[in-house]
């Protein structure tokens, strides 16, 4: 009897977490969402060359309104491929487990992701504007945790770890502009590699 109980109450909170958690999130889709910012960041890192740029040692760079505006559109291809993956993966988990996916929890989701992401990409687009391309790095890094830190509660409460560490790493940026490029790659890289690898075990 006590073990049907247990039961029940298991049924009961897997029900709950349903109902007020977007739990068809797959870690596959921060897997290749990271090995999406790698490579791009690889790929800068080569533009860079291609354009007479040390980026590891020369601290004095000049960047042309060509190669500015190259950036910006690897940058929106990489997340627009990022999020082609994550719908995907989500997509395909969803079906796997008979989960839905557009619930209540995921619009307050998307809508708590989105309020600082919006605002975080007004503000970089503020920065090119007036030539300040070395904080772009950080200020992408920080509002970008903030956005998931924002959205932890209507999912997987473990994504927090992942916002905190990104918002800890583009504060580090801020004190070491001229290595936004590195940050970038660890934040959005390796960061949300190891992040999906272990949603992945643990939510597989």
């Amino acid at each position: 009897m006590n073990q049907k109980h247990q039961e029940d109450l298991a049924h009961i909170r897997s029900m709950m977490e349903r109902s007020s958690r977007f739990i068809s999130l797959s870690g596959l889709s921060g897997v290749f969402a990271g090995l999406s910012a790698l490579i791009g960041g690889i790929y800068v890192y080569q533009l860079f060359k291609v354009n007479g740029i040390d980026y590891l040692n020369d601290g004095h760079r000049l960047y042309s309104t060509n190669l500015v505006s190259e950036l910006f559109w690897i940058g929106i291809i990489i997340m627009v491929v990022a999020l082609v993956f994550a719908a995907f993966f989500t997509i395909r988990k969803s079906r796997k487990y008979n989960l839905p996916i557009w619930t209540s929890a995921t619009k307050k989701m998307l809508f708590h992701l989105a309020v600082p992401l919006l605002t975080g990409g007004i503000f970089c687009l503020a920065l090119i504007h007036y030539g300040n391309f070395g904080l772009v790095a950080p200020a992408t890094l920080i509002f970008y945790g903030l956005a998931v830190v924002n959205a932890e509660k209507y999912t997987f409460s473990d994504i927090k770890y992942l916002g905190f560490s990104e918002l800890i790493l583009g504060c580090i940026a801020l004190f070491n502009i001229g290595y936004g490029l590195i940050f970038w790659i660890i934040g959005f890289g390796i960061l949300h590699i190891v992040y999906g690898l272990v949603m992945f075990k643990k939510y597989k």
